[in-house]
């Protein structure tokens, strides 16, 4: 009996090893799980260079639908998809048949109270169109029937270039598009916009700048606040958070005026009460030192949207487009 308990104990003691034995190799130790720890740095893929480096996906352009008949073109709500989203925009048509040279229109700051898709670029974009140009001007995240935008306000203005970029790969898919044949056109921070464009892709696209901000970053954000009402706070907290965790010249266009390798048109009011006419002349100046073909103009007693000298401005935008695309 003696005997029979002890080869009985021998036996389960022996099983209990070998299951010990195998939980050991075929499974992973017991350990208590802890979070995966967010990247402290999520906006890195924003900066200059990794910019440069990745790629932009087109897709198709959609013309959702009509906004407005004019007798030599026909105004379209478009969309495309830009890192996953749905971007909206103002898209005007030719109505002739044929291929047609592509404006993209880069409206700048607007208040999503009042937003209506085109507001910024509307008039001009109808007068391009009305001379055999296509215009496409993206609303942007967040704004008209595009998807929502960031919730972090410095990402927010990181975004913009993707977007266009984006747009850029996406031109083939338009069957009337030229797209080998493309300028930019930016008002105030859709002219920042377009500077970042043209130093990521280094490719000479023809652009046009109505009062462009020039400024680097963040300068471009917080020499603006005292336009901004109690949400300036905000702002600021944010900015400092940004510039603790990254080099903000990774960021800024000041610090890649180099890389720009295309011709310029630029204007400028005497009397813009947001850009600064000493900004301006700074950038055309380096522009200039870089042998790059810069038409400068300027107009007295003018405001940011040159009201004043709209016709003037136009026709001069009109010519350099049709010098320097087919």
């Amino acid at each position: 009996m003696a005997r029979n308990l002890l080869v009985i104990g021998i036996f389960l003691i022996t099983l209990g090893v070998g299951w010990i034995f195998y939980i050991q190799r075929t499974q992973k130790p017991f350990e208590i799980a802890s979070p995966v720890a967010p990247s402290p740095t999520p906006l890195a893929k924003y900066s200059f260079e990794n910019l440069k480096n990745r790629t932009y996906e087109g897709s198709q352009i959609k013309l959702e639908k009509v906004i407005k008949e004019e007798d030599s073109y026909t105004a379209h709500l478009f969309s495309f998809i830009s890192d996953g989203k749905k971007v909206t925009g103002q898209a005007n048509l030719p109505k002739k048949n044929g291929k047609f040279p592509v404006i993209i229109m880069l409206r700048g700051y607007a208040d999503k109270e009042i937003y209506f898709t085109g507001l910024g670029t509307r008039k001009a974009a109808g007068v391009f169109a009305e001379n055999g140009f296509i215009t496409l001007a993206p609303d942007f995240l967040g704004f008209g029937e595009s998807d929502d935008e960031s919730k972090d306000i410095i990402e927010v203005r990181l975004e913009k270039p993707v977007t266009v970029l984006t747009l850029l790969e996406s031109l083939h898919s338009l069957p009337s598009a030229s797209s080998d044949s493309v300028a930019l056109w930016g008002h105030s921070n859709g002219g920042q916009i377009a500077i970042s464009v043209l130093e990521i892709t280094q490719r000479e696209i023809p652009t046009i700048l109505w009062a462009p901000v020039t400024r680097g970053f963040p300068e471009s954000i917080t020499d603006y606040l005292g336009e901004l009402d109690d949400q300036g706070k905000m702002v600021v907290a944010s900015v400092s958070a940004f510039t603790k965790n990254y080099d903000s010249q990774l960021f800024s266009i000041k610090n890649y005026f180099g890389d720009i390798k295309t011709n310029f048109q630029v204007h400028q009011g005497a009397w813009d009460e947001l850009v600064k006419t000493d900004w301006t002349n700074e950038f055309v100046g380096k522009m200039r030192s870089q042998d790059l073909d810069v038409k400068y103009y300027t107009y007295p007693r003018n405001d940011h949207n040159l009201s004043r000298d709209w016709d003037t401005v136009i026709a001069r935008d009109l010519e350099f487009l049709k010098k320097h695309l087919k």
